[in-house]
């Protein structure tokens, strides 16, 4: 049903986890697809040799702490592929930080990879959105971003962060028919989050505090996200998606 044949869409940290799966599901949907990565240079090519069977996929290497970059990548994107319809907004780190041990370093490479690189992006792409009178802007938030996490406090007010800057710029860009929504997932099966769960106490510990009683795989974010960004939801901004089982429910 969802079929994005016109489109291009920008995924930020693309290359591992949920923007994988997001890569994947937007291929399949018939989207030209670019995506950025960093160090993970095997991982994203895979993913282009596989995809570009099914459409045009390309990999931009981007360090997110870099502004120059950043624009850089975007100027690329707008180069190679004319446009860019769709952005998702999905790289993300997560350190533990506890207050009293976390330093302004800590502080400011969460905050400038989750948070300022979502702002520099949405800039810069907006513009092109704006002429077109057409644009979908999905940002990847986290439950952490609702309800807190102790001992990742810097984490959790990064993704804060983008439900506000998520809700600011839907009232902002609605008149020029640009889209602008977020997608908070709990705990999801990724690299980033294995080593946590690989505790089998933990992990049931976890799950327990999961109505639908399991973590979800990335193509369970990947999902919602391609929804937002087709026109089943053209009438939807603004909004939070929770996809994390049950384990927080706010309107």
């Amino acid at each position: 049903m969802i079929n994005l044949k016109s489109k291009v869409v920008l995924i930020t940290g693309g290359s591992r986890g949920i923007g994988a799966s997001c890569v994947k599901y937007f291929s399949i949907a018939n989207a030209s697809v670019a995506f950025t990565y960093n160090n993970s240079y095997s991982d994203a090519q895979k993913l282009v040799k596989r995809y570009s069977k099914l459409t045009n996929c390309r990999a931009y290497k981007v360090n997110l702490q870099n502004e120059n970059e950043i624009q850089e990548c975007v100027e690329k994107v707008i180069k190679d592929f004319g446009r860019i319809d769709i952005l998702v907004n999905n790289a993300g780190i997560w350190k533990e930080g506890k207050i009293d041990k976390m330093n302004l370093e800590d502080w400011n490479e969460t905050i400038k990879i989750n948070l300022t690189s979502v702002f520099l992006f949405t800039k810069l792409v907006v513009p092109f959105m704006k002429r077109k009178r057409f644009g979908r802007i999905i940002n990847i938030s986290s439950t952490a971003g609702q309800r807190g996490e102790a001992r990742y406090s810097h984490y959790a007010a990064s993704k804060g962060g983008i439900i506000s800057f998520t809700k600011s710029l839907a009232d902002e860009l609605g008149e020029y028919n640009i889209l602008v929504n977020c997608v908070a997932p709990g705990w999801v099966w990724t690299d980033m989050s294995i080593p946590a769960l690989s505790d089998k106490e933990r992990l049931n510990k976890e799950i327990q505090k999961i109505p639908l009683k399991k973590i979800p795989a990335p193509d369970d974010i990947a999902g919602p996200v391609l929804f937002l960004a087709s026109d089943l939801a053209k009438h939807i901004t603004g909004e939070v998606i929770n996809v994390n089982g049950g384990s927080v429910m706010c309107g």
